[in-house]
C-alpha cells in the first residue's frame, strides 16, 4: 500500500527541494559582518564607471558610516528609505546600511516618471529618499521637484522637509552634489552626521533585529497592470541569494559582473546577496547596460561569472569588438527573464566559455528564484525548461479550474511554498490574499508542465491563455511552432476579443534581417501543421515588443494596442 501511494505521488506534479545545507537564520547585516571577518582583504565591490574599489573591510567601513548617519538623521527600524538611482556603489552601500538599522529599503525603478514615482513614494510611505541627479534622459531632481516644489525653498533646512503632496517624505539625499536643490542633503552631507552616533550604538540597534523582519519593498514590474509592493524579509532574500550562488558553485574566489539593474531582484539579491553570502566580488561595469563595457569588465577584471537577460548576451555576442576581449576566465552565470534561443545558448557556452551557465525562474514575490538549472544540466534542458526546484522550497502544478494537482506532463498553474514567499504586498491585504492561499502557496499565475525528472517548462500566463470557442490555447505552443519559420526572428502570440469565439489568435512577428513575409504566407505555413483554431487570424509585423527593463514581454500592453488598432474595443 505504501509503495503504491509513493508511486502515485511521484507521478503527480509535486516536488520538494532537498538540501544538506540548512537555511541561514541571520539578518543581512550579521551575514555581511561575518563575511568581512572571513575575507577582510578580499575584493568586495568594484564600481568601474565610478573608479571605486572596496575590499570587504573598506566596504564595511563605508556601510557602517552610512548606517550611523541615517540613524543620526532620525531613520529608525521599520522606516521606509527609497532609493531611485541606476547602478552605483552608493546603491549597494544604502542596501546594507538600511539592513543594519532595520529600515525598509524601497527599490524605485530608475525609469519611473512623475506619476509612477508619486505612487511608489505614497504607497510605501517613504520618509527618506536617496536619488541620483540625472541619468540618460531622466532628470531625477527635476522630476522630484515637480512633486515636491518645497525642495526649492532656500530658507528650508536640508533634511527638515515638509511637503504638501507627499506628507510622509521628510528628507531627500542627492548623490550628485552639483545638482542638489536647497532642500536636499548631499550624500557627503548625510555622511557628515555619522559622528553623532557611535559604533556601539549601531551595534545595539543591529542586535535588536530579527531575520523575519521586513527589510525590502520591491514593486512588481507591471506586466499585468498597476505595480504592487512585494514585502520581503532578511530571511527571504538572504537565503535566496545564498542558494542561487551555491547552485553555481560560488566561493570567495568568484568575481561576478552585474550589468543587470540593482533595483530589481536580479541585481540586489541574485547579484549582491549571492556574492555577500559567499565572499565573492561584485563588479558593476556601468550605471546602465552597455555591451562593450560589460565585455571589458569581464576581460580586465578576470571575471568568473556574468549575469544578464538573453537580449544582453545577444548584444555582447554581436558587438563588433567582441573578439578583442579575453573571456577565458568565465565559467558560469545566470540567464533569466525569458527563454533563451538554443543557438544563443550554444554561443554563450562556446564563445563566452560559460560552460556552467544556469537558467533561473522566479518572481519578485518569491525573492525571486524558485527554479534553477544545475551547472551540468543538458543543453536541451537549459533552453526548454527553467530547471528544477530550489532547495528548501516546494512546488505543485494545479488545475486552474479545480485546484487539484495535475499529473506529470500536463499543464497547470505553478504554485510555490517555502522560505522564499514574500511577507505580503505592502498595505494591500486584498492582493496578498489573492496570491497566497491559506496553506501558504504562492500562486504565480504562470502555466507550466513538469517532466519525469522534475524539470519545469513555463507554457505561459493564465491571463495570457486564449480561450477560443471553448478551446484552451497556450500562446507558447504557437510561438514555438512559428519560431521554426526561417524568416521569423521572434514572435509573441496574444488573444484579442472576438464576438463569435470570445477570443481570436494574433501573432506579433519580428522578421530576421533581410527577410520578407506576409500575413497570408504565415497562415499558409501553419495550415495542416497545427490545429485550425490555433492559426493566427491576425498578424502584425513589428520591430520590437513592449518590454520591462528586465526583459519581460508586456503582453497586456500588446493586447491593449492591438484591440484598439483592430477596432475591437
Amino acid at each position: 500500500m505504501t509503495r503504491q501511494h509513493s508511486q502515485n505521488r511521484v507521478q503527480n506534479s509535486y516536488v520538494s527541494g532537498i538540501s544538506d545545507t540548512p537555511l541561514k537564520g541571520q539578518t543581512i547585516g550579521d551575514c555581511f559582518d561575518e563575511t568581512v571577518s572571513r575575507f577582510p582583504d578580499g575584493d568586495a565591490l568594484l564600481s568601474l564607471h565610478q573608479g571605486l574599489r572596496y575590499t570587504w573591510t573598506e566596504l564595511q567601513r563605508v556601510v557602517d558610516e552610512a548606517a550611523r548617519a541615517l540613524l543620526a538623521l532620525g531613520v529608525n527600524k521599520g522606516d521606509r528609505v527609497g532609493i531611485w538611482s541606476p547602478n552605483c556603489a552608493e546603491w549597494t552601500i544604502t542596501q546594507f546600511a538600511t539592513a543594519k538599522i532595520g529600515a525598509v529599503l524601497v527599490n524605485i525603478n530608475p525609469s519611473y516618471r512623475t506619476h509612477e514615482l508619486e505612487y511608489a513614494l505614497k504607497q510605501s510611505g517613504t520618509s527618506t529618499l536617496i536619488l541620483q541627479g540625472k541619468f540618460k534622459s531622466s532628470d531625477y531632481v527635476a522630476t522630484l521637484a515637480e512633486l515636491v516644489p518645497e525642495l526649492n525653498n532656500k530658507e528650508r533646512v536640508p533634511g527638515g522637509l515638509s511637503c504638501a503632496r507627499l506628507p510622509e517624505l521628510k528628507r531627500v539625499i542627492c548623490l550628485d552634489a552639483d545638482l542638489a536643490l536647497p532642500g536636499m542633503l548631499t550624500w557627503q552631507g548625510m555622511l557628515d552626521h555619522a559622528d553623532k552616533v557611535s559604533a556601539e550604538q549601531l551595534a545595539d540597534v543591529q542586535g535588536t533585529l530579527q531575520f523575519d523582519d521586513p527589510i525590502n519593498i520591491q514593486y512588481t514590474s507591471g506586466t499585468t497592470g498597476a505595480p504592487k509592493g512585494a514585502t520581503l524579509s532578511h530571511h527571504n532574500i538572504l537565503n535566496n541569494g545564498f542558494f542561487v550562488a551555491r547552485t553555481m558553485g560560488f566561493t570567495e574566489k568568484d568575481r561576478l559582473v552585474i550589468p543587470v539593474p540593482l533595483y530589481h531582484c536580479f541585481g540586489m539579491v541574485m547579484g549582491n546577496l549571492g556574492c555577500v553570502t559567499h565572499g565573492a566580488t561584485m563588479i558593476y561595469p556601468g550605471d546602465g547596460f552597455e555591451p562593450e563595457a560589460t565585455l571589458k569588465a569581464v576581460s580586465e577584471e578576470k571575471a568568473t561569472a556574468l549575469y544578464g537577460v538573453p537580449t544582453m548576451f545577444i548584444a555582447e555576442l554581436e558587438h563588433p569588438n567582441f573578439a578583442q576581449y579575453d573571456l577565458s576566465t568565465l565559467r558560469t552565470g545566470i540567464m533569466a527573464g525569458s527563454i533563451c534561443p538554443i543557438e544563443v545558448m550554444r554561443q554563450v557556452i562556446d564563445k563566452m566559455n560559460m560552460e556552467d551557465v544556469t537558467i533561473c525562474y522566479g518572481m519578485t514575490e518569491t525573492s525571486p528564484v524558485s527554479f534553477q538549472t544545475q551547472t551540468d544540466a543538458p543543453l536541451d534542458k537549459r533552453v526548454t525548461t527553467v530547471g528544477t526546484i530550489h532547495p528548501h522550497l516546494e512546488v505543485k502544478l494545479v488545475s486552474p479550474e479545480t485546484g487539484a494537482v495535475v499529473p506529470r506532463g500536463e499543464t497547470g498553474e505553478l504554485c510555490t511554498r517555502g522560505y522564499s514567499v514574500m511577507l505580503g504586498y505592502w498595505e494591500n491585504e486584498e492582493a496578498t490574499d489573492k496570491s497566497i492561499d491559506e496553506a501558504g502557496w504562492m500562486h504565480t499565475g504562470d502555466l507550466a508542465a513538469m517532466d519525469e525528472e522534475g524539470y519545469v517548462a513555463i507554457v505561459g500566463r493564465i491571463k495570457d491563455m486564449i480561450i477560443r470557442g471553448g478551446e484552451n490555447i497556450y500562446p507558447r505552443e504557437i510561438e514555438d511552432f512559428l519560431y521554426a519559420h526561417p524568416a521569423i526572428s521572434d514572435v509573441q502570440v496574444i488573444g484579442v476579443p472576438d464576438e463569435k469565439y470570445g477570443e481570436e489568435v494574433m501573432a506579433w512577428v519580428k522578421l530576421s534581417e533581410g527577410q520578407q513575409l506576409t500575413g497570408d504566407e504565415l497562415k499558409e505555413f501553419c495550415k495542416g501543421k497545427i490545429a485550425h483554431y490555433k492559426v493566427p487570424r491576425y498578424v502584425k509585423f513589428v520591430d520590437e515588443f513592449p518590454m520591462t527593463v528586465t526583459g519581460k514581454i508586456q503582453k497586456f500592453k500588446m493586447r491593449e494596442e492591438a484591440t484598439h488598432e483592430l477596432g475591437l474595443d
